[in-house]
């Protein structure tokens, strides 16, 4: 690959991690605190590439006898950078889920949890209705009516659950917050469909299967289907 080429990849490798930031593509892929980390990587990518391409017009093209061998291997780097300009691949969905136990198995746990904020339904995030639900047995959500949102994975009994990925800092690590879905009122959604659902505590707990965690239910009293959150994971 000569320095034309060189200057061509980085280009695009810095355009496209610009883009995801200032689309918010990127939290799809890293936490929010990392955008400025990106924002300077992809600065720096398209400064290189502009220099690069500057001093190679400046030098000009290698004379007869200067010809080398030059690896076509450097222009795989471009394919991730395509996939997020054209393409910009979704967040992990209920596939991942399914492939990872749930993290409420190494959730932080308070000592104690405070009561719930005013409002009806309160809304929550799935961490902390799974550490309210496993680890405060449910009560201090006792008696309250509460609003979750995430999308729908399959359970081990081919019933729907409601899933949120949470990470520590990319992608990578991402790991799934599972909810099973109890009650009357069945969620008729298909996987990877956002949903807020309201309902109320379920006293029903059962095992992942993948890392033998406990998962806690919700008794579903009304759902719809809902749009991604600008930030998908928790």
């Amino acid at each position: 690959m000569n320095r034309r080429a060189q200057a061509i990849v980085m280009a695009l490798l810095g355009g496209a991690i610009l883009k995801a930031c200032l689309t918010d593509v990127y939290l799809r892929y890293v936490k929010e605190g990392l955008q400025p980390f990106l924002l300077g990587a992809g600065t720096l990518l398209l400064v290189a590439a502009a220099m690069t391409l500057y001093y190679d017009l400046r030098a000009g093209d290698e004379g007869p006898g200067h010809a080398h061998h030059e690896s076509r291997a450097g222009w795989l780097l471009i394919l991730p950078a395509l996939a997020v300009l054209l393409i910009a691949p979704p967040a992990l969905g209920s596939y991942a889920a399914g492939q990872a136990g749930t993290a409420l198995a190494t959730a932080q746990v308070e000592s104690e949890f405070s009561p719930l904020p005013p409002g009806d339904p309160v809304p929550l995030s799935l961490m902390d209705y799974g550490t309210r639900a496993i680890f405060d047995e449910g009560r201090s959500l006792a008696g309250r009516r509460l609003r979750l949102i995430g999308f729908i994975s399959t359970g081990p009994d081919g019933r729907p659950m409601l899933t949120r990925m949470t990470m520590a800092c990319c992608a990578a690590d991402g790991r799934p917050i599972k909810v099973g879905l109890a009650g009357q009122v069945t969620v008729e959604a298909p996987v990877d469909t956002w949903v807020q659902v309201v309902g109320v505590w379920s006293s029903r707990v059962e095992k992942d299967p993948v890392n033998q965690a406990h998962v806690p239910y919700l008794e579903v009293t009304d759902w719809q289907q809902t749009t991604a959150p600008r930030r998908p994971y928790e």
